[in-house]
């Protein structure tokens, strides 16, 4: 086989670097933190149970007594981290400090469980010294839970809640930086619209540590140029670029528009996009195609106003239609303050992190309005892919043929010839009943011209185990194929197909409009009235 490339592999995270919280109000909210310390192995000392309000906002003080202060004494007081005097060298001139801060950890991660609330509310009677150069809009004190209890190691200290802080975790490639002895804990949440999707987020991330996060990654721009919003496409432009060099199949949109319904988004391992208000085009369908373990992340201000909501906003009808972690706003943020996803995927894919350790070294600020959605110890590039491959294999698991993909992916970025790759992919047995192997191999016979070759494994991919949306999306890149060779005929039986499997297709008036033209052009009067009719009811 061709050579593959390897990432380092580190030890998973222990189960004792996590403390979980539940709101002790909820019988669900403990539910979900039991089994969650169950399947991560989570010491049962490490479980806390807090009584906090069951809305999904709470008030400063509330998060402070309930919460923020609770959650320090018990760390303090089971012996989870230690605190003392800290030397701190001042930036001033003036000699070096003694501050309170936390001297050794064990714990590294908060969970919070369904029922934590999500969001802190602005306090109109919070006074504090702004700094000189403070721009109005950031001056408010209203939060997410998340990000404020992130700095619960600097409130031991002075601190101030009006604003964002910036992050020195930003951008960081060692992820041990990421601790409490620096600043930091890293807090996430298992939760979602119902306690069973919160639930399920552990079973996913398991399941792909195990068998490797395997698909596609699409990529959303907006194809803007104004200098305050361009930042936005270069940090998706830069997660697409790392998931190209790294083996994933990837589709980049570059109209401007968001991905319509229409467009046939399969086997789903990453989506980065923005940005509109409420959940849209794929993810609105009935199904979505979300591989085990996918990330998906939509760029929105108020992407995560709820985690409740399954038709608006983003972060809650993701999760409900199967993501495994995610990242969202609670409120206004401001883009550059958001998480740069570049910065997240090349972390989490190329270096390994956690997802926690990527979605802290992912944020440019803290204490401001971003959560933090999925297992903080999911980690699935954890082994290197020679090692997860001989592994699937030995198992028999189908999920090898993704594994065949990437790598020849990862040879085609380093110059392989396209003929030598389709050659290996063509004597791997299980390109026999892969339609995603298949699917590949009409790909590289695309790419090297061969439109007849491209042909013959797309029809062989149809007639294997293809999902709706790659079934789709097979049916469009034949017919386009089938009517530049000028097979006219099969173009036409196959746009039938199409029309038949997928009768709720988006985008079926198109289609309808296709096999009008193509029956005229056939001589199938009758046939061209009938779908002249399907146009019209359509229209």
């Amino acid at each position: 086989m061709l050579l593959v490339s390897a990432l380092t592999s580190v030890a998973a995270n222990p189960g004792d670097e996590v403390v979980v919280i539940y709101n002790s109000r909820m019988r669900e909210s403990k539910a979900v933190a039991d089994y969650y310390a169950k399947q991560r192995n989570v010491p049962a000392s490490q479980v806390f149970g807090f009584d906090m309000v069951t809305s999904e906002s709470m008030s400063r003080a509330e998060f402070r007594n309930s919460l923020q202060e609770a959650l320090a004494k018990k760390l303090t007081s089971e012996k989870l981290w230690t605190v003392g005097p800290k030397m701190v060298v001042t930036t001033n001139g003036q000699p070096a400090t003694a501050v309170r801060s936390v001297l050794d950890s064990k714990i590294r991660y908060v969970v919070l469980c369904y029922g934590v609330p999500l969001k802190i509310l602005p306090d109109p009677t919070l006074r504090e010294l702004q700094p000189t150069n403070a721009r109005p809009e950031f001056m408010r004190n209203e939060a997410a839970v998340d990000s404020d209890l992130a700095c619960l190691p600097q409130t031991l200290h002075a601190m101030r809640f009006s604003g964002p802080l910036q992050s020195p975790f930003y951008s960081v490639t060692n992820a041990g930086a990421l601790s409490p002895t620096n600043g930091i804990l890293m807090v996430a949440r298992l939760d979602g619209p119902t306690p069973e999707i919160a639930r399920g987020l552990v079973d996913k991330a398991l399941q792909a540590e195990r068998d490797g996060l395997h698909g596609r990654a699409y990529f959303d721009l907006r194809k803007i140029s104004d200098p305050g919003y361009k930042i936005g496409d270069e940090w998706i432009r830069n997660a697409s670029e790392i998931c190209r060099a790294l083996g994933y199949d990837i589709y980049v949109d570059e109209s401007g528009a968001p991905i319509p319904a229409s467009f046939p988004m399969s086997q789903i391992a990453f989506y980065e996009g923005w940005y509109t208000e409420n959940v849209f085009g794929p993810f609105t369908l009935p199904e979505v195609e979300f591989m085990p373990g996918a990330f998906a992340y939509h760029l929105h201000s108020f992407s995560a106003s709820s985690l409740r909501l399954t038709n608006r906003s983003w972060v809650g009808p993701l999760l409900l239609k199967g993501a495994t972690c995610t990242m969202g706003c609670v409120d206004e943020p401001y883009l550059a303050a958001t998480p740069d996803v570049g910065a997240f995927t090349g972390r989490f894919v190329h270096f390994g992190f956690t997802f926690g350790e990527a979605a802290y070294a992912s944020q440019p600020v803290l204490s401001w309005q971003t959560t933090v959605v999925g297992d903080p110890l999911y980690r699935p590039f954890g082994k290197p892919l020679q090692q997860l491959h001989e592994e699937l294999e030995a198992r028999g698991s189908k999920l090898a043929e993704w594994c065949y993909v990437r790598i020849i992916n990862l040879n085609r970025v380093r110059g392989v010839a396209l003929n030598e790759l389709a050659s290996v992919l063509e004597r791997v047995p299980l390109a026999k009943t892969s339609s995603v192997m298949s699917e590949k191999l009409g790909d590289l016979c695309t790419a090297q011209g061969k439109p007849s070759s491209a042909i013959l494994n797309y029809e062989r991919a149809l007639t294997l185990d293809v999902t709706p949306q790659q079934r789709i999306r097979l049916r469009l890149t034949l017919g386009e194929k089938l009517l530049a060779a000028g097979r006219d005929e099969d173009a036409y039986n196959n746009y039938k197909n199409l029309a038949g499997e997928s009768p709720d297709y988006a985008d079926r008036l198109i289609n309808y409009q296709k096999l009008v033209t193509l029956a005229i052009k056939l001589g199938k009067k009758d046939e061209a009235e009938k779908f002249q009719e399907q146009v019209k009811r359509l229209q």
